[in-house]
């Protein structure tokens, strides 16, 4: 894809906008940072110059800039009551309440999250495999992070209900939204709403837990898409009809089930890892509709493997192999044995 040296410059402004965004303490460059991410992002998301991607490239920049919008109208309004730019100059603003609303928002809807995520599955419709992943995964990190500097900032309590709320919110659509798609994007883009109210709740606990779920979704959306980057499967359908090698079909169901979190997969990991860290009897209930969410994921993902299983019961494996063998055993021993790996650290610490 990345085939000009004119885009793999757009790739290095998409990246270089990420990192000047989460290391600013400036509103000011905050923003410019996720400008540059977005011009840079943008050439890549419409590279096959076909209708679908060029309608998901004119949806996106429509939600970007208004996430835009609405981040500079709160810094405007915050600069209105501290006289600074700085995110340090929040520190004490009982009366800023619309201001971080905006903020939040802003931020909210550029990650796709609930009540902002209708968006995102259409986008994600209409892109190619490399575009999908760099839009769950890369284009993620600085209004995550950024969600992360202005909890640790800020601390109150609305603003940590808030974001308990909107988690559960995008978990249940997340888990819901999945269960009547039959295009592979479109699934993918559902189980990354899901996953981002993971993401975000694990902030109410600690930035370290969010960086552990936060790494191990991009290691398992990584290895998935790698696969199905390769065997271009488009509609669930196409999983029955692909059998070039059963080994690789199986590979590619197994990674499905470890992004729902089907333990002891690495997907589960993440969301253990969460789950142990609750404190307090108020975040019973927001943890339980994140675990129904997660069920709903899994009950669709057991669904289409059961499926699979049943429809290339009788099929033969010896038929000719289309990527690399070595590479998809590597991907499978991530996913297997991470889980593993990790969940007896995890005892380790236990103890």
């Amino acid at each position: 894809m990345l085939n000009m040296p004119l885009n793999y410059l757009f790739l290095v402004m998409m990246i270089f906008g990420t990192i000047f965004s989460i290391s600013s303490v400036h509103w000011l460059s905050i923003w410019v940072g996720l400008e540059l991410n977005l011009i840079g992002f943008l050439p890549i998301l419409v590279y096959g110059k076909n209708i679908g991607e060029s309608e998901a490239g004119t949806k996106y920049f429509i939600m970007q800039a208004m996430g835009s919008s609405f981040l500079m109208f709160s810094s405007l309004l915050l600069f209105n009551y501290t006289f600074s730019w700085e995110i340090l100059g929040m520190l004490d603003f009982e009366y800023f309440l619309w201001s971080m609303l905006f903020l939040m928002t802003g931020l909210f809807m550029k990650i796709g999250m609930f009540p902002f995520h209708f968006w995102f599955p259409g986008v994600m419709g209409g892109l190619s495999w490399l575009s999908c992943l760099l839009l769950i995964t890369w284009q993620k990190v600085a209004p995550v992070f950024l969600i992360s500097m202005l909890m640790e900032t800020v601390g109150m309590i609305w603003l940590l209900l808030v974001i308990c709320v909107m988690s559960c919110g995008s978990a249940m659509v997340g888990g819901f939204g999945g269960m009547n798609q039959s295009q592979v994007r479109s699934l993918l883009a559902y189980s990354s709403i899901g996953h981002m109210g993971w993401i975000v709740f694990s902030l109410c606990q600690s930035c370290y837990n969010m960086k552990v779920y936060f790494l191990i979704y991009v290691i398992i959306s990584l290895c998935l898409f790698i696969v199905l980057w390769y065997s271009n499967v488009i509609l669930m359908i196409s999983l029955n009809n692909l059998v070039k090698c059963l080994f690789v079909d199986f590979s590619i169901i197994l990674m499905f089930l470890s992004l729902s979190g089907l333990p002891p997969l690495l997907g589960f990991v993440a969301k253990w890892n969460v789950f142990v860290s609750v404190s307090g009897f108020y975040m019973c209930g927001f943890i339980l509709l994140l675990i129904f969410g997660s069920i709903m994921s899994l009950f669709y993902y057991l669904s289409l493997f059961f499926v699979f299983f049943v429809n290339t019961y009788n099929k033969i494996i010896g038929k000719e192999i289309f990527m690399n063998f070595n590479l998809i055993s590597l991907i499978l021993l991530v996913n297997l044995l991470g889980g593993f790996v990790m969940l007896m650290f995890d005892f380790y610490d236990f103890i």
